[in-house]
């Protein structure tokens, strides 16, 4: 039986991508009776009796999925930041960085506008710095047609990526500015709240580069509610990292003797503002109300 992947659902269709034909398929009564809904992302197995129309017979298995965007098998997440306009949150990055952690997604961070950052553009670099010290890849913009982001596109190839971040940082934008055919519509901040106004609809996997882009903006939902207190520190990669040499195991860093992760923060190999948010966000899921 032919396989691809679904690269867009709309009104009840699915188009499947096999090599270089989409053929657009119903999902089988089944997946109704058993409540599954096919993803974009997914890869299926379908049957289709001639090149243009058939039928989803099976799901594979999910690396991870989305809820907002529906979305599943991402791969990576260009988490998309302001310098300015918004101003630039570490808290509300690593909010971003611990959900896609926790989906086995890998995040490439990119801070646009900054050209228009010269009063907190030392600070913004510094940051930079400490993110890439960790381990992840930090790419910085300027507003003028997304340059800067010709470093960002060779990550594509052969992977799935969504694009997340703060509403009204240019999302939409910087897509049109990697790839024009998308004319994707974009509206400015709203100024009454402060956010940007949500212009992305369906989604769809667009070709980008040799790999698929999600069209619209992921993680709009960003609370913790998979994660559990005990496996938070792992998505801080270099507080897992250091819990390791912790004299005792399970110790979730706050108030227990003999602490590798208290001491790296002393010791400055730990930002004291990722430990910050860290200890915020543990306080959040230990608050959070247990769902029946």
């Amino acid at each position: 039986m032919p396989e691809g992947k679904i690269i867009k659902a709309l009104s009840g269709f699915y188009y499947v991508l096999d090599g270089e034909k989409v053929i657009q398929c119903r999902g089988r009564g089944v997946f109704r009776k058993n409540k599954i809904t096919p993803l974009v992302g997914d890869d299926v197995v379908y049957q289709a009796d001639h090149d243009k129309e058939g039928y989803l017979l099976e799901i594979k298995t999910r690396v991870n999925e989305l809820v907002r965007p529906p979305i599943s098998n991402v791969d990576q997440a260009v988490l998309v930041f302001s310098a300015k306009e918004p101003t630039f949150s570490t808290s509300l990055l690593d909010r971003f960085l611990v959900l896609v952690e926790a989906n086995d997604i890998q995040p490439i961070i990119c801070i646009t506008k900054m050209d228009l950052a010269e009063d907190s553009r030392e600070q913004i670099h510094q940051y930079a710095e400490d993110y890439r010290n960790i381990g992840y890849p930090v790419y910085l913009t300027s507003t003028e047609s997304g340059s800067g982001m010709e470093e960002v596109i060779p990550h594509f190839q052969d992977r799935i990526t969504v694009f997340a971040g703060q509403s009204g940082v240019g999302k939409s934008s910087l897509l049109n500015a990697i790839s024009p055919d998308l004319k994707l519509k974009t509206d400015g901040i709203s100024a009454h709240l402060g956010r940007g106004k949500h212009t992305t609809r369906h989604v769809e996997l667009i070709h980008i580069n040799g790999g698929l882009v999600a069209d619209t903006p992921g993680f709009s939902s960003l609370e913790f509610t998979g994660i559990e207190a005990e496996n938070l520190g792992y998505t801080f990669l270099e507080i897992g990292e250091k819990s390791a040499e912790c004299k005792f195991r399970g110790c979730l860093h706050i108030k227990e003797p003999n602490c590798a992760v208290k001491k790296a923060v002393e010791n400055g190999e730990i930002a004291s503002y990722r430990y910050d948010h860290y200890v915020e966000f543990l306080t959040e899921i230990k608050d959070r109300k247990p769902r029946y």
